[in-house]
């Protein structure tokens, strides 16, 4: 049973949050016209067609497949489950798979006994001179008065990684962790992690074997997802998590109304609560070109759609147990089947 915040169920504006459901419905069907290679018209959307918007599945975007498949899952059996969450960190710090490639080859593997903030850093300067080594998906701070003596961005969150995440034993409560909340709340401590990349690192360690808590036992409201709420919802009160696990409740329900009833999941798997959240944040930025008399926060998309033609081999936990039936629904030649050893 779902209890809600002192101002009582969250209300909908039904006008707006059509669209979120359109959104949800839309983006899905191009995911399988990309993944069943059905390119010659993904949509009819000019703002879907023309700018850059995310899937509905936090772990169909490319840099979570590239986490799952490369930085998880191959030769997984090499390392440790501490090595392993502690890689999680390093990549999603960076968040950029070209970084994280450039690393592996001038450094070799990252690993707890292996993580030399000086030589990483001296590497990933040279790297900068030239070529951006964090991605511009999230806005990464980097003051915190500890590290303040450290020049650059990248030396000051590796230190805090080697001082507070290895050094002050943040990844030993991780793995001992009783449920998704406590690995968010041991994060959120950390410097210069806020609520949204605890959140969101808390998802990537639970893509691991060694981190293993349903998806729908917590969220936290990102700012982007706040915005979408605020315009979707005419009652919300201070508690958007509130109106995520609303929205989850009622997917059903809305769909049926808006008429999205069709809506094509991921095999054996309905969107999370992570990928509601995400959705709002989506939504957010379909409605800025939309209806842009909805004034909450940023007015425009800064992103334009770029297409990569480099195809993605789509794999995901093996816990989730839906690569075979992923497998039979697409066209592409070969599906990466990821095993656990």
């Amino acid at each position: 049973m779902m209890v809600y915040h002192k101002y009582g169920t969250p209300i909908p504006d039904k006008r707006i949050l059509y669209y979120y459901f359109y959104f949800m419905q839309e983006r899905m069907n191009m995911f399988w016209k990309k993944c069943e290679k059905n390119r010659l018209s993904l949509t009819e959307d000019p703002i879907l067609r023309d700018y850059k918007f995310t899937n509905v599945y936090r772990a169909c975007d490319r840099v979570s497949q590239y986490l799952i498949s490369h930085v998880i899952y191959r030769h997984i059996d090499h390392f440790t489950p501490e090595d392993m969450l502690l890689r999680i960190l390093v990549f999603k710090i960076f968040n950029k798979i070209e970084t994280w490639d450039y690393l592996e080859k001038v450094y070799g593997d990252i690993r707890v006994e292996h993580f030399d903030v000086e030589e990483i850093c001296r590497l990933l300067s040279i790297r900068q001179k030239s070529l951006p080594i964090f991605s511009n998906a999230y806005m990464m701070t980097g003051s915190h008065r500890r590290y303040d003596c450290l020049s650059s961005k990248h030396a000051k969150w590796l230190q805090m990684v080697k001082d507070e995440f290895i050094g002050e034993g943040v990844v030993d409560r991780v793995l001992n962790a009783d449920s998704m909340e406590t690995v968010f709340n041991l994060m959120e401590k950390c410097s210069f992690v806020g609520g949204f990349l605890a959140y969101q690192y808390t998802i990537d360690f639970n893509y691991s074997p060694y981190v293993n808590f349903d998806e729908n036992s917590f969220v936290k409201a990102g700012i982007g997802a706040v915005r979408g709420l605020k315009k979707c919802f005419k009652s919300i009160g201070d508690n958007y998590e509130a109106a995520i696990r609303y929205t989850y409740e009622h997917l059903d329900d809305f769909r049926k109304e808006f008429g999205f009833d069709d809506f094509k999941p991921l095999p054996g798997r309905e969107p999370h609560l992570i990928d509601i959240q995400n959705c709002f944040c989506e939504t957010d930025k379909y409605l800025r070109a939309k209806m842009p008399e909805l004034l909450v926060g940023n007015v425009r998309i800064k992103q334009r759609y770029k297409e990569t033609m480099q195809p993605i081999d789509y794999a995901f936990p093996p816990k989730w147990h839906i690569n075979t039936k992923i497998q039979s629904q697409c066209t592409r030649e070969h599906i990466q089947e990821l095993t656990l050893f």
